[in-house]
């Protein structure tokens, strides 16, 4: 229990320090803003960032999916705009894709030090729940309002960084266990895929199976010395909160539809990689997703000319987990 907690306190602790609101970043402005819901006391809303004007927006006659975004932070800072992800929207924007960026509530605002106890993991735990309520309710906006937006419902793929990661990754795992959060969403409906830079799932149930439902087709990008999301997993009794190692073997055992690259010896910066990795997410996209192909991708790389950004040039601690 105390290589747990430990793991929990000091990673949640240091995500002040990568906090991505102060990272320098080009503006790209959404083409609307709309409320999606009112919760708390708290409006949250989402952008719209539509494909460019003279994009493909279609290959061979299937229209290119909705890509919704959510930003890391540690669910205690970020905003929907404030992530150094601007870029990355205008690139898919570019190559025809819709993105959308939303607001959720950050479960852990407030909480300057992570405690060595279980109450803190029962926080982090319902932080992460917030989260995914709110990506639900963005998601039924959506669907809701999809002829008015010009969006599929049956083509929306959710990615996310961090605890956005985190959040899109577990999202899915709900509703492949038909658990009660996510009874919010239509019965039938599942996201076309999911994309997570450096996520992981956290469970009570002493397992990540994905209950008697197939997950979406899936890509996760995750360092291997990961010191802030872990990369393998960290169990205590039936609580387990594992990282894209342990999620991976679940969806080789089961033969899923999935893309996995593991970045040998790198940390928490994979998070911040969706610029690098655009090619292979364009990739998976156009075959896992739009046209449906089981392709399996499952690779350890080296790549020295991954960029580490300042903020974890500067401050990345020593790796907690190996």
């Amino acid at each position: 229990m105390k290589r747990f907690l430990n793991f929990i306190a000091a990673a949640l602790a240091l995500l002040c320090v990568f906090s991505p609101d102060c990272r320098g970043e080009e503006r790209h402005e959404p083409s609307g803003t709309y409320l999606f819901a009112s919760k708390d006391g708290q409006d949250l809303f989402l952008d719209i960032y539509n494909p460019s004007e003279g994009s493909e927006t279609e290959i061979d006659g299937i229209e290119k999916p909705t890509v919704i975004f959510i930003f890391g932070g540690g669910f205690f800072s970020g905003r929907r705009d404030g992530y150094g992800a601007q870029q990355w929207f205008k690139m898919l924007n570019e190559s025809g894709y819709r993105v959308v960026a939303m607001d959720y509530r950050l479960g852990l605002k407030g909480v300057h030090k992570a405690g060595i106890n279980p109450k803190f993991i029962r926080n982090l735990e319902k932080a992460i729940r917030l989260a995914v309520e709110d990506l639900y309710s963005a998601t039924i906006f959506l669907i809701d309002n999809a002829a008015e937006l010009g969006i599929d419902p049956a083509s929306i793929v959710v990615s996310g960084s961090s605890a956005g990661a985190i959040t899109a990754l577990q999202a899915e795992w709900e509703i492949c266990n038909r658990s009660e959060i996510a009874e919010a969403l239509p019965r039938d409906f599942n996201y076309a895929g999911t994309m997570a830079f450096s996520g992981a799932i956290f469970s009570r149930k002493g397992s990540l199976r994905y209950g008697n439902s197939i997950p979406c087709p899936t890509m996760m990008c995750h360092g291997t010395a990961d010191n802030i999301v872990p990369y393998r997993r960290l169990q205590f009794f039936r609580t387990i909160f594992g990282g894209t190692d342990a999620i991976s073997k679940v969806f080789i055992r089961s033969a899923y539809n999935y893309n996995i690259f593991r970045y040998k010896g790198n940390s928490h910066e994979i998070a911040d990689n969706m610029i690098h990795d655009f090619d292979r997410e364009i990739e998976f996209l156009e075959t896992n997703v739009m046209k449906k192909e089981r392709r399996i991708i499952d690779i350890e790389i080296t790549d020295p000319s991954i960029p580490v950004p300042e903020w974890a040039a500067k401050n990345s601690p020593k790796a907690l987990y190996d």
